[in-house]
């Protein structure tokens, strides 16, 4: 089982710097998929995500107080409908109303959560 979390969390942290780069993908979920992985198969590579000075305090904030800063919540608003534009203008209808439902229900869901 230990192998399995050391593989996931190797995954999330690939796509997590993929997220740091790419403006749609997101970084911190995977980053906190990561650290839940590691703390169960690599405390070291789980203790170096949590003291990263970008995404440490932003992973804390999250296992503390299910918190999300506002600048991410902005950023994480502004990537999603991002994606609905490009969904608009790639796919058209009716697959931009999967996008819309993404943004509405996530969106929401990130608006709402503690900062």
């Amino acid at each position: 089982m230990r192998r399995l979390y050391l593989a996931a969390g190797v995954l999330s942290v690939t796509l997590g710097a993929i997220g740091a780069i790419l403006p749609i993908v997101p970084t911190v979920p995977f980053l906190l998929l990561a650290a839940f992985c590691f703390a169960r198969s690599n405390e070291e590579w789980e203790r170096k995500i949590i003291e990263h000075p970008r995404w440490g305090p932003q992973i804390m904030a999250w296992r503390e107080r299910r918190a999300i800063a506002r600048n991410a919540k902005i950023s994480a608003i502004a990537a999603l409908a991002a994606g609905v534009a490009f969904t608009y203008f790639t796919l058209g209808l009716p697959w931009v109303w999967i996008s819309i439902g993404a943004l509405v229900i996530i969106g929401t869901w990130i608006a709402m959560r503690a900062e």
